[in-house]
């Protein structure tokens, strides 16, 4: 088995709607997200001959999909009310609206997918809250 691995990071707010306890505050991360690639062979023509895919096209995914995220707040769908969206907006920050609940394990599957989705043989994704805590999805 070959695999690749591959990590970018954003800085970003959020809190969790249903939580009694610290996080259930504004509060922002350091998010770090490592993604492995596996793959029984090696490419055998053209130009990633040998290679499970081209570290360029790897790191360059990821980082458009964190990037997206970065320096923004980033909102569970649904968690907050219309008004409070739209006066956060007239003021200028920058929001993210997520259909899921904003933990490192919900992000974790979301980076997965979407790798998946475009077409990496993604094996695992983890995200670090914090540099000694981290959630893991595989696939």
């Amino acid at each position: 088995m070959y695999g690749l691995k591959t990590e970018s990071s954003f800085d970003a707010a959020h809190f969790l709607t249903d939580y009694h306890g610290k996080c259930e505050n504004l509060h922002g991360h350091r998010w770090r997200v490592v993604a492995y690639l596996e793959q029984e062979e090696l490419q055998t023509q053209g130009t990633h001959k040998d290679m499970v895919i081209d570290f360029a096209d790897f790191k360059g995914a990821l980082r458009d999909l964190t990037e997206a995220f970065d320096h923004s707040f980033v909102v569970e769908e649904g968690s907050l009310a219309p008004d409070t969206l739209a006066c956060l907006e007239r003021e200028g920050f920058s929001l993210s609206v997520v259909p899921f609940r904003t933990t490192a394990e919900n992000f974790a599957r979301y980076f997965y997918g979407k790798l998946a989705d475009a077409g990496f043989p993604v094996s695992q994704v983890d995200v670090y809250e914090t540099p000694n805590n981290c959630a893991i999805y595989r696939g």
